[in-house]
């Protein structure tokens, strides 16, 4: 077994922590405070409590970016009974034609990898939010997230005008790919990096935006540059879910995960990114599948076993569809892509994004809203 995983561990880097900064911010005084918490949900509005709830305890407002199952006005009504300043944005795919057309969109469609998420429209659409309403620390935070300790978050925040982004460290059910859950489970040392799901940036500084694929939090990281400088701290809990539930999960992820963990394995290396060729992509994919069979070996009969081993077979196949070139496009297209992004934030003037949105059935504010967040003139 101790021989099995040492080669998988030649092949996969379980851990890519030494790359962020650990700061204490337990005793640290608050030198800037959070401007506001962005939330992208599609879940009923309850899913929205907590959040509020924390947004309220520490005086910052809330945005809820809502589809799906989550509507504007159920996002608002629950704000008013809660006292929360919430402003709830209806975001439909109406929404991205105000935003640049990507190239990366098209290559994954083209190749049969578009995606049905709106995650990374909303995080998008966050920033930009963001922008006009000149908020400069934000916190992306997902509804299945947990803040014990809210009054760390403007401890948190002040680190933010030292490093690209500040995650926040998880202490809850960890929050990896089906792949590495898989691997951990097998006895890997698999770690887990800080997400998009509880990260502070700097939105009016930042000139990177979040690729509409799984692991698009790693590459906002990177979109502004490498090397980069970014911190662990403070602490927050991951809801428990099931990683094997739904094979496709899996199948959705593995390009995603395929990319960053190849981009990763070269800042590991303390390599540039940017000299990726067609090579390493092909190298990539080798250790990757090689990976995911050796997982596969270890599994048993057990019926926890024989669903993970569905789910990995799954990823194991999808995997059979990427080839390097498709990768090494990708790459080329993201870095049109955010040229593209870069000189759309540089047209944008304050408030403008918001008035193009500004529709009674798109954008609804609460009670509290209206009455404290003044200085965002909303009306």
């Amino acid at each position: 077994m101790l021989r099995r995983v040492s080669t998988m561990e030649s092949l996969h880097h379980g851990s890519h922590t030494h790359l962020l900064d650990r700061v204490d911010v337990s005793a640290r005084e608050v030198t800037a405070r959070l401007d506001a918490i962005i939330v992208p949900t599609a879940w009923p509005a309850d899913a929205l409590r907590h959040v509020m709830e924390v947004g309220t305890t520490i005086g910052a407002p809330v945005v809820a970016l809502c589809s799906r199952a989550s509507a504007p006005e159920q996002a608002v009504k629950l704000a008013d009974h809660l006292e929360s300043a919430t402003l709830a944005v209806g975001v439909d795919d109406t929404l991205a034609g105000l935003l640049p057309s990507f190239e990366t969109d098209k290559l994954l469609r083209a190749h049969g990898f578009g995606s049905t998420s709106d995650l990374s429209l909303k995080r998008n659409l966050g920033l930009v939010l963001a922008r006009d309403f000149g908020w400069q620390r934000v916190l992306f935070l997902d509804d299945d997230i947990l803040i014990d300790d809210p009054a760390q978050l403007h401890r948190a925040a002040g680190l933010a005008d030292h490093y690209r982004a500040v995650g926040l460290a998880n202490s809850g059910y960890f929050d990896n790919s089906v792949v590495c859950h898989a691997y951990r489970e097998v006895g890997g040392r698999q770690d887990t990096f800080i997400g998009g799901g509880a990260m502070i940036v700097d939105a009016l500084r930042t000139k990177s935006f979040y690729p509409n694929i799984y692991n698009e939090d790693w590459l906002f990281l990177l979109g502004d540059g490498v090397p980069f400088r970014a911190a662990r701290a403070g602490e927050m809990r991951q809801r428990t879910y099931d990683p094997f539930a739904n094979p496709a999960r899996a199948a959705g992820e593995e390009l995603g995960d395929t990319l960053a963990e190849g981009l990763f394995w070269l800042l590991d290396a303390g390599e540039r990114i940017d000299t990726a060729g067609s090579g390493h992509w092909g190298d990539a994919l080798y250790r990757r599948r090689a990976f995911i069979d050796l997982v596969i070996a270890e599994l048993g009969e057990t019926p926890a076993h024989r669903k993970m081993r569905r789910s990995l077979e799954t990823a194991r196949g999808r995997s059979a569809d990427i080839t390097h070139r498709l990768c090494q496009d990708f790459m080329e297209a993201w870095q049109r892509d955010l040229e593209a992004w870069r000189d759309y934030l540089t047209l944008l003037s304050p408030g403008d994004f918001v008035r193009r949105l500004d529709t009674p059935e798109r954008v609804m504010a609460s009670k509290a809203y209206k009455i404290n967040v003044s200085s965002l003139a909303y009306h």
